[in-house]
């Protein structure tokens, strides 16, 4: 067909009154604060993370970056309030890849739909979590451990329902017919009060968020269920290393930066490339190591692409558990 100068004018016109409004705002993003809701507790990875690195975007931007911690439900709460959250690139959830993978089930109800509810932005390596025991309990492996948990009554903490914890603990249930008792909290922070206190025999979770137990001598790591030996803990074998090869008792996950689904793709890069080069800022890089974090966040493709693997392989695990849906 000829291209004449009317019908070259129409198009052009159709396009530039197809959404000005939506045109100006993507081009002038951020002008207004933004606020990223974390659906755990202030004190633990998740939290610290998405402070550090938050501190960088609005530095970068020139506009407020709001946490706002909303726990409850292993994650369900603040996950389901960004769904439903105007997609203007003003809200987005900073969440465990757990909230996203296991979750959907780990319970009957969500209040929202992982796939279609959420575009994952960026996703951050959650590093080694060590297990950790009291100090009363007389272990210094996980091989020992499972023949004192034979024995004795064994709390173990997790983070949240359905967490990485939660399958690795199960896993040990399952494989060696124990009946490890997984408690859950609304996050780490909690679940660290109680191991302090005695309440729990063990737990698994980020180093920083223990470091305080750890130096007081309460607590020990037996084993880095990781592909690698953790940062912090050199001399900490892993799983693998120590005997356990079965994939459960392997952890593997991130901290997902998600966005409400119909969150425009420029805006949803921009964001990606933002929270990747936070891990490069004097803040990223400061909690970072504190909580001895090293591989580089993925970006918006990247994570996506994992997404697709992790969900093809933790559901399976977590389905052949048996863990019935709360």
């Amino acid at each position: 067909m000829k291209t004449t100068r009317r019908t070259l004018l129409r198009t052009t016109a159709g396009l530039a009154v197809a959404s000005p409004a939506l045109v100006r705002a993507q081009a002038a993003w951020p002008s207004k604060p933004i606020t990223i809701v974390v659906n755990f507790p202030a004190g633990g990875l998740t939290d610290g993370i998405a402070r550090a690195f938050g501190q960088h975007v609005q530095q970068a931007t020139g506009q407020q970056v709001i946490i706002d911690n909303k726990p409850g439900a292993s994650g369900n709460i603040g996950a389901a309030q960004v769904a439903r959250a105007p997609a203007d690139g003003y809200t987005f959830l900073h969440s465990v890849s757990s909230t996203l993978v296991q979750n959907r089930v780990m319970f009957k109800t969500l209040g929202f739909d992982p796939d279609k509810d959420f575009t994952i932005v960026s996703g951050t390596s959650s590093g080694v979590l060590p297990v950790v025991v009291h100090k009363s309990v007389p272990v210094s492996n996980l091989k020992e451990f499972v023949e004192y948990a034979k024995a004795n009554k064994v709390n173990f903490g997790s983070w949240a329902l359905g967490s990485s914890a939660h399958v690795f603990a199960q896993g040990l249930n399952e494989k060696f017919g124990l009946k490890i008792e997984v408690v859950t909290y609304k996050g780490e922070a909690p679940m660290w009060q109680d191991m302090g206190a005695g309440q729990l025999q063990a737990a698994m979770g980020s180093p920083q968020a223990f470091n305080a137990l750890l130096v007081k001598g309460e607590i020990k790591p037996i084993v880095a269920p990781s592909r690698v030996r953790a940062g912090k803990f050199p001399d900490l074998p892993t799983s693998a290393e120590q005997g356990f090869t079965d994939d459960m008792f392997t952890v593997r996950g991130w901290l997902a930066l998600a966005a409400p689904a119909a969150t425009p793709k420029p805006i949803v890069q921009k964001m990606s490339d933002l929270w990747v080069a936070a891990a490069d800022s004097e803040p990223g890089k400061k909690m970072m190591d504190s909580f001895g974090l090293t591989e580089k966040p993925l970006n918006h493709e990247e994570v996506m692409k994992d997404y697709e693997v992790l969900k093809a392989t933790i559901i399976p695990r977590i389905v052949a558990l048996g863990i019935k849906p709360a």
